[in-house]
């Protein structure tokens, strides 16, 4: 006979609290999904060159870990400190295995090392994972942060905090100014991260606990919470009677037993919790700022072959705006310059476009452009008309309105030509960016290019070279 709850309040409690915590899997299972269709979209179409490669390789490469690391459902755990803390033991010491070398040499760790962490009989990944199949806990040793060399090593651990999905700072004592230092820039790379309070069988209970309010309420109060703040004793060393040759008895230090459970249960906790977010939240940052070094890196390197496409757009459309006096050929003539432009742009910059597309582009454009298209549309309109009479007034007038003729045709033709400038500089920013507006809409991209343009510049340097091709 099944019994049924004498308390249906409580009952309800318990199946709202598990719709919430099935709620949150899903959620979480849902961006997990989605950051891995964004990073190997990224991965599968970079379009660089072999140019724009060079200086980025290890970016690159950190991709194709990065998304290694969300198909394997990989979460890295690395251990930052200063030499003598004990790093390389508190990571053995949750291994349960001599994994990471240990000495009394300074700085036994010199480059960034790793292990898998599975625990007793995969019981960390069960607990941690529950139902994720093939995934892996990666805990990473990292040299001291006050070795000699140190700016080299500065630049590994940072980059190592970058990758990484949990941060552990690891102290044996009150801490030192080069510490708080070290734990402060850590904190900035904006990872989780435990504070662990090493070799505490070193200190009577009273020291002990001294030190850790020390911390707790001096030293990182502003940094981290008391629960990201664990005390451990990751190699201790314990008093055990021994008989002397000599026959007498006396005392000797010998290894005991790690007392690192806290510290487990800690790290077991968050990764059960938030374990996959927090790998795909790092793969997303990390993506994410490759992403904009490499959009720089493409900008910089195709903007002199964009610029000179651009100008080269400017001057033709300059050139038949000021030699053509008929008004609607002057805005057909235009259009399709613009539109060769932005058809030219998008094949440098290894976009698919099509006519119909570059259309579209130019409307959109257009109108956030708002003042400079409306200007160019009635000094086509005006001062095509006057050209076109000044023009037919050179017969009669003896040649004498020819002069007036170029100087409005050049006056139309640079304000025709500061407007595709503008839309080449706009259709450049928009392309370099994989054909997207970036984080910000159409109009505040337009905005941005507008305000730095020197458009009295642009019309000086498009009425000289007119000048010179018109023999005026």
């Amino acid at each position: 006979m099944t019994r049924l709850s004498s308390d249906p309040t409580s009952n309800l409690d318990r199946e709202f609290d598990s719709a919430i915590f099935s709620f949150e899997e899903i959620q979480a299972e849902l961006n997990y999904k989605k950051a891995q269709d964004s990073l190997r979209e990224l991965v599968e179409n970079l379009d660089l060159t072999a140019q724009e490669v060079v200086g980025l390789e290890s970016e690159i490469n950190g991709l194709a870990t990065m998304l290694d690391k969300l198909e394997r459902t990989c979460i890295q755990i690395a251990a930052f400190g200063m030499v003598g803390r004990g790093k390389s033991s508190v990571l053995n010491s949750l291994l349960g295995q001599n994994v990471f070398e240990t000495g009394p040499l300074h700085g036994v760790t010199r480059t960034s090392q790793g292990a898998n962490w599975t625990g007793d009989s995969g019981d960390v990944l069960r607990v941690a994972f529950p139902g994720v199949a093939n995934s892996q806990i990666e805990l990473i040793d990292t040299p001291g942060i006050d070795e000699v060399e140190g700016t080299q090593r500065e630049a590994l651990a940072h980059q190592v905090a970058k990758n990484a999905d949990l941060l552990l700072f690891i102290v044996s004592g009150d801490m030192t100014k080069v510490e708080f230092e070290a734990l402060s820039q850590l904190r900035e790379v904006g990872k989780p991260m435990l504070l662990v309070f090493n070799k505490i069988d070193q200190y009577p209970d009273a020291d002990r606990m001294a030190i850790y309010r020390k911390i707790r309420d001096e030293r990182v109060k502003e940094l981290l919470s008391p629960e990201e703040i664990v005390m451990v004793a990751a190699s201790p060393l314990v008093a055990q009677a021994v008989r002397r040759a000599d026959g007498g008895r006396g005392v000797q230090r010998v290894p005991g037993k790690p007392q690192v459970e806290e510290l487990k249960r800690k790290i077991i906790e968050i990764l059960h919790r938030e374990g996959k977010s927090l790998v795909a939240l790092n793969t997303m940052l990390y993506a994410g700022d490759v992403n904009e070094q490499l959009v720089q890196r493409k900008m910089e390197i195709r903007e002199e072959s964009a610029n000179q496409l651009i100008w080269k757009a400017v001057m033709t459309k300059a050139l038949a705006i000021a030699l053509n006096p008929v008004t609607v050929v002057d805005l057909l003539s235009g259009a399709a310059i613009d539109i060769a432009m932005i058809l030219g742009l998008s094949r440098l910059y290894g976009i698919s476009m099509n006519q119909q597309g570059a259309v579209g582009l130019l409307k959109r454009i257009a109108i956030s452009m708002g003042g400079i298209s409306a200007s160019e549309l009635l000094a086509t309109l005006g001062l095509s008309s006057l050209k076109g009479l000044l023009g037919l007034s050179a017969p009669v007038t003896g040649g004498i309105s020819l002069a007036p003729y170029l100087s409005v045709a050049i006056t139309q033709a640079g304000v025709a030509g500061v407007s595709s400038y503008a839309i080449g500089q706009v259709t450049k920013t928009y392309l370099a960016n994989g054909a997207s507006w970036g984080p910000d809409g159409p109009k505040a991209v337009v905005s941005r290019i507008l305000a730095s343009l020197d458009e009295t510049s642009i019309l000086n340097r498009i009425k000289n070279e007119l000048s010179a091709k018109l023999g005026s």
